[in-house]
């Protein structure tokens, strides 16, 4: 195995981060992605198991927490189930989005595959700050206070501001976006010895090409009103 293609955030004796590129899974799944799935690639590397804290959707890239043993794996994931665990992801959104909010909405797994709004649903809550507006598209935070399967797609698509890039939940014409651009920056938690830490990971250059490429296919078309806030500048870390 190829032990550079790994993109270490943290380690320490029990527990790893790792920087995961869209387009790879965290453990193996249906249809095909780029790759080995995380954890068989770090259970390659430490020749044992990589115990799963969490998961990233396939097309999501940022930062993915493991655990080196079963404790450290309870105490990890025990943060994460009792949500103290703090998330900030990084998103272009279609549309112009301005207003800080947050979405309440339960959700649920349909026949089709498919996360969908529903009152049956489990509880779901998101929130969202805007950065910076670009001819119709919007660069946000978002910090989710559950941790569903496709929470993020699915609420912003529910306001009216689904991801650039999104081919399962933007139903509009083609976006032009190489990958979906939704990326988890950072996270908040303890380390299984109690340390305080702060995992960060910054846009890949696929990311942040792909947010120019939009930029740049929208300005030849600009919305009205679309430019009223902060326009240029590079991606805040």
């Amino acid at each position: 195995m190829n032990r550079t293609a790994l993109k270490i955030v943290y380690e320490d004796d029990r527990m790893i981060a790792v920087d995961k590129p869209a387009g790879t899974l965290v453990v193996p799944g249906r249809g095909e992605a780029a790759g080995k799935p995380l954890a068989a690639q770090l259970q390659a590397r430490w020749n044992r198991k990589a115990y799963v804290v969490h998961r990233l959707d396939r097309e999501t890239s940022g930062v993915v927490v493991f655990a080196k043993d079963a404790e450290a794996h309870k105490l990890l994931c025990g943060q994460f189930e009792a949500r103290t665990v703090g998330k900030r992801y990084l998103a272009v959104v279609h549309g112009a989005l301005e207003v800080p909010g947050s979405v309440d909405k339960p959700l649920r797994r349909f026949g089709s595959g498919r996360i969908g709004i529903d009152p049956r649903g489990k509880n779901a809550v998101t929130r969202y700050r805007p950065l910076r507006v670009h001819d119709g598209a919007t660069l946000i935070h978002v910090f989710p206070e559950t941790g569903r399967q496709h929470q993020i797609r699915v609420h912003l698509f529910s306001i009216g501001h689904p991801v650039v890039g999104d081919p399962l939940y933007h139903k509009g014409p083609p976006d032009g976006a190489p990958r979906l651009l939704l990326h988890a920056e950072r996270l908040k938690l303890l380390s299984p010895d109690g340390e305080p830490l702060t995992l960060k990971s910054d846009p890949s250059e696929d990311f942040t090409a792909a947010f120019e490429a939009v930029k740049k296919a929208r300005a030849s078309a600009p919305s009205p009103g679309a430019r009223r806030r902060r326009g240029s500048g590079p991606i805040p870390g």
